[in-house]
């Protein structure tokens, strides 16, 4: 299982339920790697895209505690159990963990690959993931060329979760 997101220098993601920039590349990125795949949200992530509707050409899985929470063209779910539950239906290289913070939080321990695009700025955020560079269980992989959109510097990185040493 992985997880994806960008991120700015102090690991921010979001503020007011909206991404904290917008990359037209890191959208790209975004939508390549999980075209054809199972994505997993919460409630607020699904409302924060366009319509809240949905990503098209995807699985949608949408962790909720409203028991009556419906959308068309997703499957909902309750809690962590019943989510775990309805992931052992799919291969777990095809799950991506799309947020917001609490399901990262609550699925880190479950993934062992992590996807940012790190953002060389700090924004005003009021939610984070979790600071892969201070966890000595991950280690970063993959860090790529320094893009720039109108000012922003970014680079895709990859984070992988380290082997137990035996």
């Amino acid at each position: 299982m992985k997880a994806i997101l960008s991120a700015d220098r102090n690991w921010g993601i979001g503020n007011g339920n909206k991404l904290l920039v917008s990359i037209p590349s890191d959208m790209k990125f975004f939508r390549q790697t999980t075209t054809g795949k199972v994505v997993v949200m919460g409630r607020k992530t699904l409302e924060s895209f366009p319509n809240g509707q949905p990503l098209k050409n995807r699985t949608n899985i949408v962790l909720t505690e409203n028991p009556d929470y419906r959308v068309k063209d997703a499957v909902i779910v309750h809690s962590k159990e019943e989510l775990l539950k309805t992931l052992e239906q799919y291969d777990t290289e095809d799950i991506y963990i799309i947020g917001g913070e609490s399901i990262y939080r609550m699925m880190l321990p479950y993934c062992d690959t992590v996807l940012v695009t790190k953002i060389d700025r700090a924004f005003q955020a009021d939610t984070f993931f979790p600071d892969l560079d201070k966890m000595e269980e991950w280690e970063m992989t993959e860090e790529g060329e320094e893009q720039t959109c109108f000012d922003l510097e970014f680079r895709f990185t990859k984070y992988e979760r380290r082997q137990e040493m035996s």
